[in-house]
């Protein structure tokens, strides 16, 4: 099975223009690419969606909005 790099996750998220929970963001990301999609980064790999999402809360790249959280095209590094 082919990973798919988290940068695909903020677009995704960027392109909705809507906000997310944790939980919302995992349903959305499943539904996306499948339930048993495995997701890398720059610098992990073989995550489950859940484990994405946590990832991507640990290392700042979502921001907080009134009903959860949205991301922005800054927050997405380009190495």
């Amino acid at each position: 099975m082919e990973s798919i790099h988290g940068h695909e996750v903020l677009n995704m998220m960027i392109a909705s223009g809507e906000s997310y929970s944790k939980e919302s963001l995992v349903a959305a990301i499943e539904s996306r690419f499948g339930e048993g999609a495995r997701f890398h980064t720059c610098s992990a790999e073989n995550m489950s969606a859940a484990e994405l999402v946590a990832f991507l809360e640990k290392k700042g790249k979502f921001i907080p909005v009134n009903a959860g959280f949205t991301t922005t095209e800054s927050k997405i590094c380009r190495h």
